[in-house]
């Protein structure tokens, strides 16, 4: 209430931003089209939380296997990604009222908790990087370092953000600003390091081994996937589905390709394992990292945003705008007392829920019933059984694959059984009828 009552006096002219709740996007809003989206994946496959998932790639492999790892997670996982935001472009619907049709109203409620569970972890995540990229900075060149000073004030503005909403965050400040400033950085960026360093002897030097291949096209992976729960809070403002499944594509995967190469590059040239540090012990360090910093809050707005209308799938009486500074204080308080630690764990975890899940979607969605209604969404039966049980065998599925054979990856085998499983289900029912 406080940050409301703070954007009301700071504009005090402008109008509230409109929200829409879970509702269908009305059409006359549906205005993003192909460039919009590939702004938008684009900055948000851009960020120092990226390079540092990059810099996991190494040296446990060698650099020419975690770039080939690099391209094979992106090119799969964001195909994953981009085909969800088509549902979402075709309804109008957020991603959390995409999983009533196939798991119930109140079957949705559960993997809607573990979308905003894991959006508040996220957040922190994003707001921790992001305060000590900015102690880092200012330490070293202003003389002046408080880390809760800049967690605050990170939280602060991407909350507001949060509240403005994508049409906002899209035309205003992505494509106006942002993205151009941190596109031209990050093209200097990448001259600079090829002409500094021997490319030629980092390319040659061989991985430790530590890092079997399927388990790094895993954690790449992991990345696109981890948007799927939020893609089409995004993807409903679009005109046309279409063009906004090219601009997710194309958007997102040069922005991950090139943001996740661009880590392990840096951790195997650089004298630190540290990604802030190695950046800035460049020569140009001071100017980059402030660019790639403040780019990095659009991260923590989607987190922030997407959870608040998670939670409406919930409570759709209460408004948007009091969620999303609930849960920017969450983040906040995470910001500040938990350390960031166990990435790796952390990707793979997101992995477990959400892969076989949206391999229940997209059966539903694309075998199943080819389109969804609007009783579809808004008026389904409580619980499908038969949808729990398929994302349920696909969990069970990544976990095995995960313990007992690591080096083949689970991602993709998880989501063609769950999406097997669920495609084959109701073909089995009918056959069942008819004999009956």
């Amino acid at each position: 209430m406080a940050i409301l009552k703070a954007w009301a006096r700071a504009f005090p002219r402008i109008q509230a931003p409109p929200e829409w709740g879970i509702e269908p996007v009305p059409v006359e809003a549906r205005r993003l089209g192909f460039l919009d989206y590939a702004v938008l994946w684009g900055d948000l496959g851009v960020g120092l939380l990226v390079m540092a998932a990059g810099a996991l790639l190494v040296p446990g492999l060698g650099l020419p296997q975690a770039l080939l790892a690099i391209l094979i997670g992106t090119l799969l996982g964001n195909l994953l990604l981009a085909a969800t935001g088509y549902i979402g472009s075709r309804t109008g619907a957020p991603t959390m009222v995409l999983l009533r049709p196939s798991l119930g109203r109140l079957g949705s409620f559960l993997p809607t908790a573990l979308n905003v569970l894991q959006l508040i972890g996220w957040g922190a995540f994003e707001i921790i990087i992001m305060a000590q990229a900015a102690d880092f900075i200012s330490a070293r060149f202003l003389g002046f370092s408080s880390y809760p000073f800049w967690a605050i004030l990170f939280a602060l503005w991407c909350t507001l953000m949060a509240i403005g909403g994508p049409l906002v965050v899209v035309r205003q400040w992505l494509e106006k600003f942002a993205v151009w400033v941190v596109l031209l950085t990050t093209i200097w960026l990448t001259i600079y390091i090829a002409l500094t360093y021997d490319l030629g002897a980092v390319w040659r030097r061989p991985g430790t081994g530590e890092m079997p291949f399927w388990l790094a096209v895993d954690l790449v992976a992991a990345m696109p996937i981890s948007w799927m729960p939020l893609v089409a809070d995004y993807n409903r403002f679009a005109r046309r589905a279409g063009p906004a499944f090219w601009g997710t594509y194309i958007g997102y995967l040069i922005a991950n390709v090139w943001f996740y190469g661009l880590g392990a590059l840096l951790l195997l040239t650089a004298q630190t394992g540290q990604l802030v540090e190695a950046i800035g012990a460049l020569a140009i360090g001071w100017i980059v990292l402030p660019i790639i910093l403040v780019d990095e809050t659009d991260n923590a707005f989607a987190d922030i945003y997407s959870a608040a209308v998670s939670l409406q799938n919930i409570w759709p009486g209460v408004r948007q705008a009091l969620f999303a500074g609930a849960i920017g204080a969450i983040c906040l308080l995470l910001a500040l007392t938990v350390p960031i630690a166990q990435y790796e764990n952390f990707l793979l975890l997101i992995g477990t829920a959400f892969v076989p899940l949206f391999g229940v979607l997209a059966a539903d969605y694309f075998v199943v019933r080819r389109s969804y209604t609007e009783a579809d969404l808004y008026r389904p039966a409580a619980i499908r059984w038969e949808g729990l049980a398929a994302w349920a065998a696909g969990v069970a599925t990544y976990q095995a694959l995960t313990r007992l054979a690591p080096s083949v990856g689970a991602t993709f085998p998880t989501f063609i059984v769950s999406f097997a499983i669920y495609g084959i289900i109701p073909i089995a029912r009918g056959r069942i009828t008819r004999a009956a």
